[in-house]
């Protein structure tokens, strides 16, 4: 069901009290990060920020909002239909859409939202709630899209002309879910991880350079892909990738594609599992919706590889698409409509509060930034201590659907996707908020863009 985005009141229980979880991380978490090191400051090169776990490392930005919300810097439309978010990097945005049959990736400037190129990829896939659902990934040069109709296409990054392309259900035997494929492509070292699905090929690791398969990983079940986005975890000198499947989230080795672990207890009946996991100093947590919840996992290293050990199982995050963070031992995410603070290691509630309702959330700079699937957007304080309020407005030229797109945030701007169009607010703190008239409006007519030319409108 559906929850309205006026303002509810905020619902009164005591605080149950909590630790300052003061951990010394053994193992650092690398997170797509290319061969020539991290992304700029200031980018959000892919699906989830820099290094996949919604956290963004911007600083100066505005620590409340006048009532009319920050100050609109442009709007873009023609971005085509679907729930991607976007990706920034080095002056581009990246975002992928459906345009009468078929689905295309749109590049933007960053500046003022104007068109650089467009590229079809492939026939969009028809599924319930039509539309795009991956996000580009930047690396280096090259930006890298999956389709919901499963291929998977390496592109240059200032024209868009293409590298490689691969399909998972083509090439690999693959088996999608019933609202196609949603994975982000995650970049590791040289290697881009996909998951194609089913028995022979679970996940796969492809040559980032070529599209060359390096290994196949086959989870024993034959586990379908769900709609998560795989994370990276490295745990007494072991790498590996963690992804949310169909029936359950699996380990599998990051050096050859061996098998490692699985836990079921997050997964729901409907194998709809959305949000990607969380990992920290040995310990994942997973959530999805439906009534199911989440839980925390320890792993523990054998010799032959790990177990996953439930460490506890909570009906108080019960994520269905909108994603969760960590930050200083607690997790904040919506538990269906309602934004809930919960403690990473036990699982018991902090606080909960309706605030703007059921959404995607984002940290940046002490904050927390929730925008709810009817469109409000809310700024809180990250704090364990209760739900600290410094803002919210309504998202202007909204859509009939859903607002399922992650916000972004990079370069002291806010980015919200809506569909067709993209939103761009000016979120520094050392900018004067004005209720000034926004910028540029642009349009960017991917409708004449031809397959592999640049077209600007610059």
């Amino acid at each position: 069901m559906i929850c309205q985005c006026n303002r509810f009141g905020r619902i009164k229980e005591p605080l149950v009290s909590v630790c300052v979880i003061l951990l010394t991380v053994m193992m650092s978490v690398r997170v797509g990060f290319s061969e020539t090191g991290p992304s700029t400051k200031g980018d959000w090169p892919q699906f989830l920020g820099p290094t996949r776990d919604l956290i963004s490392s911007e600083t100066r930005l505005l620590k409340e909002w006048p009532a009319e919300g920050p100050p609109l810097k442009w709007k873009a439309g023609g971005l085509g239909e679907g729930y991607s978010s976007v990706s920034i990097s080095a002056g581009m945005i990246f975002t992928q859409g459906h345009f009468d049959g078929k689905e295309k990736i749109v590049a933007l400037y960053e500046a003022d939202g104007s068109l650089a190129w467009g590229l079809e990829l492939g026939p969009a896939l028809e599924v319930d709630r039509p539309g795009s659902r991956s996000t580009p990934t930047v690396d280096g040069e090259h930006v890298y899209v999956e389709t919901v109709g499963g291929d998977v296409v390496c592109l240059n990054k200032s024209q868009g002309k293409q590298v490689w392309r691969k399909h998972l259900v083509k090439d690999f035997n693959g088996k999608r879910g019933n609202w196609g494929y949603a994975e982000s492509p995650l970049v590791d070292g040289s290697h881009v991880i996909c998951t194609p699905g089913g028995r022979e090929a679970t996940l796969v690791a492809l040559d980032k350079r070529t599209g060359e398969t390096v290994w196949k990983a086959s989870v024993p079940e034959g586990d379908g892909a769900s709609y998560s986005s795989a994370i990276v975890a490295e745990l007494g000198g072991t790498r590996q990738y963690i992804q949310f499947l169909a029936d359950g989230v699996v380990g599998i080795r990051a050096s050859d594609g061996k098998y490692l672990w699985r836990e079921n207890s997050s997964a729901n009946s409907n194998r709809i599992n959305c949000s990607s996991p969380v990992y920290h100093d040995g310990y994942v947590f997973a959530a999805s919706g439906y009534g199911k919840g989440g839980a925390l996992v320890r792993l523990v290293p054998e010799l032959n590889g790990f177990t996953a050990k439930r460490v506890y199982h909570t009906i108080h995050m019960k994520s269905h698409h909108g994603g969760f963070f960590l930050r200083d031992g607690h997790i904040y995410g919506t538990n269906a409509a309602i934004l809930t603070c919960l403690d990473f290691l036990t699982g018991k509630v902090a606080w909960r509060d309706h605030s703007v309702g059921k959404g995607a959330v984002v940290y940046a700079d002490g904050h927390l930034y929730l925008r709810s699937e009817q469109g409000s957007v809310a700024l809180a304080e990250v704090t364990p201590e209760g739900y600290r309020e410094k803002g919210r407005f309504d998202q202007p030229h909204r859509s009939a659907k859903p607002a399922w797109a992650y916000p972004v945030i990079a370069g002291g701007r806010l980015y919200l996707r809506d569909q067709d169009i993209l939103l761009c607010y000016d979120v520094r703190g050392d900018t004067a908020v004005s209720t000034a008239t926004a910028g540029p409006t642009h349009s960017a007519d991917t409708d004449g863009l031809l397959v592999n030319a640049v077209q600007s409108n610059r």
